[in-house]
């Protein structure tokens, strides 16, 4: 009788131990998991649309499968580095040079979808997307990232040898993306996701930011003295609703004179030079204190001129700070190119093109998901695309035979903000 009474008592303290270990790592992973981890069904500005030939639940569950095929797909680990992870671009062998692995507008990418879904693992793949991009820093400013990596003849991953410097667009998706974390997870683990935010910020405003004109320049490689490249910017880098979150973030001002600077940028273009398309080109000069498309050949090629892969996502990029804030001035630019791409193509996304000149010719033949899943975000704005948002999500999601890193990605990102569940830090 004594020996049973033991067996139960070792029992009951084996089970409460059992169970106490359970509810501690069930705690951990709710911890590790984000306080704003996916789906959030973010309020956007009132007015603006959803798809809605399918449900809430439909779509959360076409993100987070796609979510599981992109990681599969593209998020990397360095052969020598266990803890740190890359977004690996040259699936399709385009890129150059041809050992080239990744850029930071990639991992830009990934470190702000990384952040937003938040899952039980995604913290572990933030953390270690962070770790790489702290390894690979700029020369002209470790704060920032080098814009490309590549693999040497051992197989490590080095910096770009001779081409160090950064891009713009990359190094300001890693500082939302800190905030976004900051907001996930707290700033009091092993990475204090904020100070590193800040840190990063302060380096942009540095060495990106043409400050005596609010201009957002190409990279810490082009000087403000430069008439040329210190005077000029990418379309795709005014990223709106970052500028007004790092404003928030910092309480730095010069952030609304970047912001309100990126928008007379584009209502220049949208005014002057777009037309009836509201189309925006690649690259945006300064001549005589306007704003206007840079020549053919300006830094990319012969479509730098042109709404090409980089001004691709600007129907994405420049409608989020609407959704979010409603700040609307960029709503006539954006209206008046959803009217056009939908006549344009007699209200079917498979006619879309991969690329238009400002007056709506096409320049390249194809219906990249790069070009299409963009104009679905766009299409949110008024209730009267709703059956052209629906078909563009139908499109966006089918797997087309020429996606690569950059539709796939730009697809995930879309996904996010078309049903509902991107938010700001």
């Amino acid at each position: 009788m004594k020996k049973r009474s033991i067996l139960i008592a070792v029992g009951v303290i084996v089970f409460w131990i059992i169970a106490s270990i359970a509810f501690v790592s069930q705690t951990k992973k709710k911890e590790i998991a984000g306080k704003r981890a996916f789906p959030q069904h973010t309020v956007y500005q009132a007015g603006t649309i959803k798809p809605d030939n399918l449900s809430q639940e439909e779509m959360d569950a076409a993100v987070a499968n796609f979510y599981e095929t992109w990681k599969n797909e593209y998020l990397k680990q360095p052969a020598d580095k266990n803890d740190e992870y890359y977004i690996f671009y040259n699936d399709k062998g385009y890129a150059e040079p041809e050992n080239a692995v990744t850029v930071s507008e990639a991992h830009g990418y990934g470190m702000m979808i990384t952040a937003i879904m938040a899952g039980s693992e995604d913290k572990q793949y933030f953390d270690g997307l962070y770790r790489f991009y702290k390894a690979h820093g700029s020369d002209n400013d470790p704060s920032l990232m080098a814009w490309q990596q590549v693999k040497d003849k051992s197989g490590k991953i080095i910096n770009t040898p001779g081409d160090a410097d950064s891009a713009t667009d990359g190094d300001m998706d890693i500082a939302y993306s800190l905030l976004l974390a900051h907001r996930q997870w707290g700033s009091e683990g092993e990475i204090d996701y904020l100070a590193s935010a800040k840190d990063i910020m302060d380096a942009i405003m540095s060495n990106e930011i043409n400050r005596s004109q609010s201009l957002v320049k190409l990279g810490d490689w082009a000087e403000d003295e430069d008439d040329i490249y210190g005077q000029s910017t990418r379309s795709s880098d005014l990223l709106l609703n970052h500028f007004k979150t790092f404003e928030a973030a910092t309480g730095n001002d010069e952030w609304k004179d970047v912001r309100d600077k990126a928008y007379k940028v584009i209502q220049s273009i949208h005014k002057e030079k777009s037309g009836n398309t509201g189309l925006i080109p690649d690259f945006i000069v300064q001549s005589k204190g306007e704003y206007q498309p840079a020549e053919a050949g300006f830094l990319e090629g012969e479509n730098d001129a042109n709404y090409s892969w980089n001004s691709s996502r600007t129907p994405w990029r420049y409608t989020l700070d609407y959704l979010l804030t409603g700040d609307e001035r960029a709503l006539p630019q954006l209206k008046k190119m959803n009217d056009w791409i939908k006549a344009e193509t007699d209200g079917n996304p498979e006619n879309i093109q991969s690329g238009y000149t400002l007056s709506g010719k096409a320049v390249e033949e194809g219906n990249s998901t790069s070009f299409v899943a963009p104009f679905m975000v766009s299409a949110m704005v008024d209730s009267s695309n709703q059956q052209w948002i629906n078909r563009l999500w139908n499109r966006t999601i089918q797997e087309q035979e020429d996606d690569d890193y950059f539709a796939n990605t730009i697809k995930l990102q879309t996904m996010i903000v078309v049903s509902g569940n991107w938010w700001a830090p």
